[in-house]
């Protein structure tokens, strides 16, 4: 499909039987609400280097920043065989370009975060992140990951497919001869999605636009993208969310009836409470949109971050 894309899973989450015990841990809105729109290249770093299934319980050990990987009952050491496994398999990774990647949460290999350490005592501390998943973010910083539990939560699963999205489209804008002209028409697309992460970085973003023309290429490049990345983190509450619904409301002050604002305004401010999903004002904004054919707002990635057939942003 045109806006397939490739995102890297844990070999477990999508149902194949890679757990040490012979199982998996098949994430359902993974495989059949993502499956057929993203292309999942799998990725165990056990079954991948030889260690083979079934196989011992493995854990981390000793200190959090180079924890050794170790099994439980005979004590053998895997810390090596899974680096240089992993210094392969991200050479082969790079070829394949992905958006983004979904890691097993808890995994001595793959964990983002939190993952347990155990010190000598053998009392564990969730400092620690798993062998392959930490080498993955050092090496490919940029790209979006996430923990399939962290992804249960409805707007952090948004929040991810929104960032690899955003991703492909910067990335897209960058592998072609781009212009000045062409960053500003980027930033004034998504200026309605970074309003609702983080405001400050809106400003900040828009300030860095406006002197384009006055820093080199090279330069503008890294500073979009640094204040870019750190803005689409931060989560886009409800509240920030509810000013941005405000904000396009004012875009048909003129064309509205004062029952049609009321009707919006009320929705807008269900949805701030928490009484009503984003679907409610979004549904009636696009109307809206559609209806009066706002040329700014048609534009807006906010409206459409991500193709709707994912089902996230209007369940959440």
């Amino acid at each position: 499909m045109p806006f397939k894309v490739k995102i890297g899973v844990s070999a477990c989450l999508l149902g194949e039987k890679t757990r040490y015990d012979g199982g998996h841990k098949k994430e359902w809105f993974i495989t059949e609400t993502w499956g057929p729109h993203l292309e999942l290249v799998s990725v165990c770093p056990e079954m991948e280097s030889g260690l083979g299934v079934p196989r011992e319980i493995m854990r981390l050990e000793g200190d959090a920043e180079a924890p050794r990987l170790r099994t439980v009952k005979t004590r053998q050491d895997h810390t090596d065989l899974i680096h240089n496994w992993t210094r392969k398999r991200l050479t082969e990774l790079e070829r394949e370009d992905l958006w983004g990647f979904i890691f097993k949460s808890n995994s001595p290999s793959c964990g983002p975060a939190r993952v347990k350490v155990y010190d000598r005592q053998g009392s564990p501390r969730k400092q620690g992140v798993g062998l392959f998943a930490g080498a993955f973010m050092c090496q490919y910083p940029i790209v979006p990951v996430e923990d399939e539990v962290r992804l249960r939560n409805p707007q952090i699963r948004d929040n991810f497919i929104e960032r690899v999205f955003v991703l492909k489209r910067w990335r897209e804008m960058q592998a072609k001869k781009w212009t000045p002209a062409d960053l500003i028409g980027f930033h004034t697309r998504h200026k309605l999605l970074l309003l609702a992460h983080s405001p400050g970085h809106y400003r900040l973003l828009g300030k860095l636009t406006a002197r384009v023309k006055e820093i080199p290429a090279r330069e503008q490049v890294a500073q979009y993208q640094a204040l870019l990345l750190e803005a689409l983190k931060l989560q886009a509450t409800n509240k920030k969310q509810a000013n941005v619904l405000h904000h396009i409301l004012g875009y048909f002050k003129k064309v509205l009836s004062a029952d049609e604002k009321q009707e919006l305004l009320e929705l807008i401010d269900s949805y701030r409470l928490g009484d009503l999903p984003l679907l409610g004002p979004m549904t009636l904004i696009t109307h809206y949109v559609r209806k009066y054919g706002q040329p700014y707002l048609q534009e807006q990635y906010y409206l459409h971050p991500h193709p709707l057939e994912l089902l996230l942003r209007f369940h959440a």
